[in-house]
């Protein structure tokens, strides 16, 4: 199965060709170049590299968020617009999410948190889940809150135990959880660039059936915006 793996949520844009779990060509990275520009040519890239031409992508997977209002935008729209082409489904996929599976520690809950700016957190909990398609299980909702609020809702996310701090933004997190209650919580960096995890996440989903067409595929913003309304004509 050929997947191509998209996530323009943030600066740290990535695009990825599959062939199923295996990585074919990626490219990504820190930049302030428009995300319009950079994404196309970035695809471009990858295919060129692997010799394969967009027609033949089977799936589309897709980081739907949380992230940039822009940014997401134009990931989730061009991957609306060549599986509508293509007559391809789509996977989408969290980015906390995509966080979650690269943790390296299994025993005990995985929290999952990115930047949000502004003294904000995004976060999840996750539990293990062998049966699954991911591998691991969002417990409760995916959230955006202030550092005060974070730490006291992801201890009753995790039960009380104590998780493990899986993110590709080790130092606004180490500084957050420093000042919390769970100071000295093990943090595991990992990377930002998640459109490999994306697309891996996104086979085993396909094979399972869990796609969506075009025209139900959304951003996950966590909280809605005028730029969310404005995307999805409402």
């Amino acid at each position: 199965m050929l997947i191509l793996a998209a996530d323009t949520s943030g600066r740290q844009s990535s695009v990825a060709l599959l062939r199923n779990e295996e990585v074919l060509a990626a490219s990504g990275g820190f930049s302030d170049e428009p995300y319009a520009s950079r994404f196309f040519r970035d695809v471009s890239l990858i295919l060129d590299q692997a010799r394969v031409e967009l027609a033949r992508i089977e799936v589309f997977a897709v980081g739907t968020g949380p992230g940039s209002f822009t940014g997401l935008r134009v990931g989730l729209t061009a991957v609306k617009g060549w599986a509508e082409a293509f007559g391809r489904q789509i996977v989408p996929v969290s980015g906390l999410q995509a966080v979650a599976v690269q943790a390296r520690t299994t025993d005990r809950p995985v929290c999952s948190v990115m930047d949000a700016r502004a003294g904000k957190l995004y976060g999840a909990v996750f539990g293990q889940d062998n049966s699954g398609a991911a591998r691991l299980q969002l417990k409760g909702e995916e959230v955006v809150l202030g550092t005060e609020e974070f730490f006291p809702w992801i201890s009753e996310g995790a039960n009380a135990k104590i998780p493990v701090f899986v993110t590709p933004t080790r130092q606004a997190v180490e500084a957050a959880l420093a000042a919390s209650p769970m100071a000295g919580a093990m943090i595991e960096e990992v990377s930002g660039e998640l459109a490999p995890f994306i697309g891996r996440i996104g086979y085993a989903r396909a094979r399972e059936g869990l796609t969506v067409d075009p025209a139900n595929l959304e951003a996950n913003y966590i909280r809605r915006s005028d730029a969310e309304m404005n995307w999805r004509g409402g």
